[in-house]
């Protein structure tokens, strides 16, 4: 780019996606005339999905606005929780976030996992068939237009990206509802129904079930229960001292 110089400055929040030297205020940037400035933003490496507002010398634009020189750029996150068009809120996650997304649903929250690799095109098509909000570490990913609506991970450790989630988005929690294998929905379940799947020790130990109703397996109050207590307690913890 060699056209109209801007200056951009990038909140310290979004810091991670720009190059070093950009980072820390505003920093002058040519741009061709042509692109819009979301597509500037995207070029110094901020997804879209992490970009609250732009505003340009003061007002506000959209990311189609198209900068001309000497303006002043100001690149601001999300607002939280952030509210995403459209209703129930799903989330669609990929195949390196397997954990959250148990975590997830263990919590009650609707969330689509894919446990392959589908590629990139394929997670963007569904988000968008099913309008579930993408969540990812994969930059490319979401910046596919075809996206309904998507998210970054910036953590790699589960704890703080359910916090983190939680933080963004304030989905209604429902604990022990859902499925953490499949996504499906629980029901309350007699030993007898469940007998089938269920190891002699766990039938003489437990009488409390559950069943998923879309692909059938079993839960009760077995030796990680507690550790999973402790996972809806932090949620709802959480949750309570947001609202």
């Amino acid at each position: 780019m060699n056209g109209p110089e801007i200056h951009v400055e990038v909140a310290p929040q979004l810091a991670l996606f720009v190059p070093h030297h950009r980072r820390g205020g505003a920093t002058a940037l040519a741009t061709d005339g042509v692109s819009t400035l979301g597509h500037v933003v995207e070029s110094l490496g901020v997804p879209l999905t992490e970009v609250g507002t732009l505003v340009v010398d003061g007002r506000e634009v959209p990311v189609s606005h198209v900068p001309t020189a000497g303006e002043s750029v100001t690149v601001r996150p999300v607002e939280r929780p952030q509210r995403v068009p459209g209703a129930p809120l799903r989330f669609l996650l990929d195949v390196h976030l397997g954990t959250l997304a148990r975590r997830l649903r263990l919590l009650g929250v609707d969330t689509a996992y894919e446990s392959t690799d589908i590629g990139d095109p394929a997670l963007a098509t569904r988000s968008a068939a099913e309008r579930r909000v993408m969540l990812s570490r994969d930059r490319g990913l979401l910046r596919r237009r075809e996206l309904w609506a998507g998210a970054y991970i910036y953590s790699t450790q589960p704890d703080e990206q359910l916090r983190d989630v939680l933080d963004r988005f304030a989905p209604e929690l429902r604990p022990w509802t859902r499925c953490t294998a499949c996504n499906g929905l629980l029901r309350p379940a007699t030993k007898e129904e469940v007998a089938d799947r269920l190891e002699h020790g766990t039938q003489r130990s437990y009488d409390v079930f559950a069943q998923c109703g879309d692909c059938g397996r079993a839960y009760w109050k077995g030796a990680h229960h507690e550790q999973l207590e402790a996972i809806v307690r932090e949620a709802l913890r959480t949750r309570t001292q947001a609202g």
